[in-house]
């Protein structure tokens, strides 16, 4: 799995690599996003309520947000 490094950035540079890795993506596989700004939890929940991709968020320390993200099948 992929491991997107966004610490230091902020909108919409985390929005824009998580695209480009959602278009080399295939069906059916993950990557890993690791931020530090919770506006970036906001802006990612954002763009992808209104498609069937799969996202989980996990804060793994105070300020540091995990999100592993799935391509549909």
């Amino acid at each position: 799995m992929n491991e997107i490094d966004c610490f230091g950035d902020i909108c919409p540079i985390p929005i824009l690599k998580m695209q480009h890795e959602l278009e080399i993506l295939k069906p059916g596989e993950s990557f890993e996003m690791v931020v530090d700004h919770s506006c970036v939890i906001e802006s990612i929940q954002d763009s992808l309520k209104k498609t069937n991709i799969k996202y989980e968020i996990e804060e793994v320390m105070n300020g540091v947000w995990e999100i592993i993200i799935t391509k549909p099948l």
